[in-house]
């Protein structure tokens, strides 16, 4: 595989931050209750990786490796205030309802990690790729983790996305089970609970995919006897 198709593969698979480097768990268990507030989450923190990646690439060699930190974490704060901004100009219920968890995305891991590991060393293309793959594979992770607990929990999907995407998305919730609500699933130790059994998948398919890649045992090979005649002269 090329860089691209290596950083793309990592990002959404074989270094997942959220299954794989466990990092972010704070709000991607806190606010997982629903597919709305896990897809707007998603998206506020796809725009802040994108966002600071590409910045921290562009501005790498004019920062001091004295401050390089505090100037992450600045650059990143400024992305996140952008998208808190943004969420309560054109989705402000929804906004009202991650409350806290907006701001604390300056203080994801899975961003400042990535921003100084990999974007402060990298070129600009390179550095939004492997914040647009990242971003992408937390996000995943976040909605199907909320689909799960909303599901399992409350026996419906897609509720409340006019939240995120006004009158239109009205009419998109599916109501799987009538009167129906499991509170292990809806509180903090269910969260717990699915994201473990995601990651138990994760190494499962990772564990038959290395054992179909490996070859076949040689079949042992018959013995053979040769006779040497020697010619003496």
């Amino acid at each position: 595989m090329n860089q691209w198709q290596t950083l793309t593969h990592e990002g959404l698979w074989a270094n997942n931050p959220a299954l794989v480097q466990l990092l972010g768990l704070c709000p991607l268990l806190a606010v997982s209750t629903t597919v709305v507030n896990s897809l707007g989450l998603a998206i506020a923190t796809l725009f802040v990786m994108v966002g600071a990646s590409t910045a921290v690439s562009l501005v790498r060699h004019q920062v001091p490796s004295t401050v390089r930190l505090p100037a992450f974490v600045m650059i990143i704060a400024a992305f996140v205030t952008c998208a808190e901004l943004l969420m309560a100009a054109y989705a402000y219920p929804l906004y009202q309802l991650l409350g806290i968890f907006i701001p604390l995305i300056v203080t994801n891991c899975a961003i400042l990690g990535r921003a100084d590991a990999f974007a402060s060393r990298q070129p600009v293309g390179l550095a939004a790729l492997d914040g647009l793959m990242m971003g992408v594979g937390f996000g995943s992770v976040l909605v199907v983790l909320g689909g799960l607990r909303e599901l399992l929990g409350q026996g419906t999907l897609f509720s409340d996305m006019a939240l995120l995407f006004g009158p239109f998305a009205a009419n998109w919730q599916l109501t799987l089970v009538d009167d129906y609500q499991f509170l292990f699933f809806v509180l903090p130790p269910g969260a717990f609970f699915v994201a473990g059994l995601l990651i138990a998948l994760k190494n499962v398919l990772d564990q038959r995919s290395a054992a179909r890649a490996l070859p076949a045992a040689a079949s042992p090979r018959s013995e053979r006897r040769v006779r040497v005649t020697g010619i003496i002269k």
